[in-house]
């Protein structure tokens, strides 16, 4: 089986976990991600933006129908004129007996487009060490990788039509979409020292009842596919709620192990703090 890498952003969550592999036959055509032409500009994003620094976002993973790990957003102080947005991947001891990661990603995002400037990573997946930053330069459209996998470095260009995003700061950017049904969203992404292509539609608004609150939801349901394999293509929703706070709810997606699931549990923002309730079932 080919390389399975995870799909968006998930962004960092479902990419922490991305299973190895090689191929062992040859397969038939994968259908194409949307064309240069048919990946539309996303709307325009207008400050106020629903976040600022001092966020912190907190998130439980499942994956094999059992509690896999955490993840954490955190929105860091800006930073030679940058707003970092950092994400933070852990197993737990369960999970590490069939994944044992580690990951960490920062996205330095220019302030008043929510464009990448930079973008870094490290992470420990089982014994092999990978790190990644990434150089975007929006006049030339293009994205310089430079990356070093247990020792071995490995560098490469992306170009991109209109915008790039990484895995990391494409959270940012998707709670500021001025969402409503049937919305098309279309944006090319970096993550795993690949590019890849994100697609989707919002489905409409549900609601949401989780352990740290009831909420009302936009529901976005999507595929992400690497620009250079079209076999490698993930599934991907995400609920986002209905608020200025916009706040990610819930990410699911899938790995070569099957369904992995992410779902806030606590958040903290600027004079304002929720965590997990004494719930015993939680349902969406």
């Amino acid at each position: 089986m080919s390389r399975a890498e995870s799909a968006l952003a998930t962004l960092i969550l479902l990419g922490a976990l991305s299973a190895q592999g090689e191929a062992s036959k040859a397969v038939p055509p994968a259908p194409a991600p949307p064309s240069d032409a048919e990946c539309h500009a996303l709307p325009p994003l207008r400050s106020p933006w629903s976040f600022a620094p001092g966020e912190v976002l907190e998130f439980d993973l499942d994956a094999l129908g059992a509690k896999a790990g955490t993840m954490s957003l955190t929105v860091l102080p800006s930073e030679h004129g940058a707003l970092p947005i950092s994400v933070n991947v852990q197993t737990n001891t369960f999970f590490s007996k069939v994944r044992r990661v580690r990951a960490t990603a920062t996205s330095y995002l220019t302030p008043s487009t929510l464009r990448p400037a930079r973008y870094v990573e490290d992470s420990m997946e089982n014994d092999i060490h990978r790190t990644a930053e990434v150089a975007f330069s929006p006049k030339e459209r293009k994205a310089r990788m430079h990356a070093v996998v247990n020792g071995t470095p490995v560098n490469r260009d992306f170009v991109y039509p209109r915008d790039a995003f990484d895995d990391a700061g494409v959270f940012a950017v998707l709670r500021q979409l001025p969402y409503r049904k049937g919305l098309a969203v279309c944006l090319d992404a970096f993550g795993l020292r690949r590019m890849w292509r994100v697609s989707g539609t919002v489905v409409g608004r549900e609601h949401i009842s989780l352990a740290v609150g009831e909420f009302e939801a936009w529901h976005l349901q999507g595929e992400a596919v690497r620009l250079d394999d079209f076999h490698q293509r993930r599934e991907v929703h995400l609920w986002i709620s209905d608020d200025a706070r916009r706040l990610p709810l819930v990410a699911v997606g899938a790995i070569d192990l099957g369904a992995v699931r992410a779902t806030l549990k606590a958040f903290s923002r600027p004079h304002e703090k929720h965590v997990r309730e004494d719930k015993s079932t939680m349902s969406w």
